[in-house]
């Protein structure tokens, strides 16, 4: 029952997958499932057959047939997997309902921080990170 999700890499044309996702939904009325600045997807589902995913087909073959009407893809800098790993505060996203108290880098304020211990204490599981220790940064409100 799983969606087969379909990754296209656009890497060797030269418009951007951003404005390929725009054209198959202007052109074409299909939503592509997501993209990002070289590869596009599709999500195929049971909902789905031969019609439907030769309409994609098709959509694909036409954006392909129609490459110079898109603007070319201005290049985008992307830095070493290493070099985008940022210091962060823990995620702290309580079980159930799943849903984040806090995230990287909020400020906690003291109503979190209780709902938070007083959860675990009651049998909450908040599987990001342990709430014996918080790491805090004091900020002082009277500096310039």
């Amino acid at each position: 029952m799983d969606s087969l999700q379909v990754f296209i890499d656009l890497n060797g044309v030269k418009f951007s997958s951003y404005d390929a996702a725009d054209w198959m939904r202007r052109h074409h009325h299909i939503n592509l499932y997501l993209s990002d600045h070289r590869r596009i997807s599709a999500q195929l589902t049971r909902a789905d057959d031969e019609a439907t995913t030769a309409r994609l087909l098709d959509g694909l073959g036409y954006l392909i047939a129609h490459a110079d009407l898109l603007r070319p893809a201005p290049p985008v800098g992307i830095p070493e997997p290493r070099n985008l790993r940022l210091d962060q505060a823990d995620l702290l996203t309580p079980y159930p309902p799943g849903i984040p108290a806090a995230l990287p880098g909020e400020r906690l304020n003291e109503a979190v921080v209780y709902y938070l211990r007083s959860g675990v204490r009651s049998g909450m599981a908040v599987p990001d990170a342990g709430l014996d220790i918080l790491r805090v940064s004091v900020e002082d409100s009277h500096a310039d």
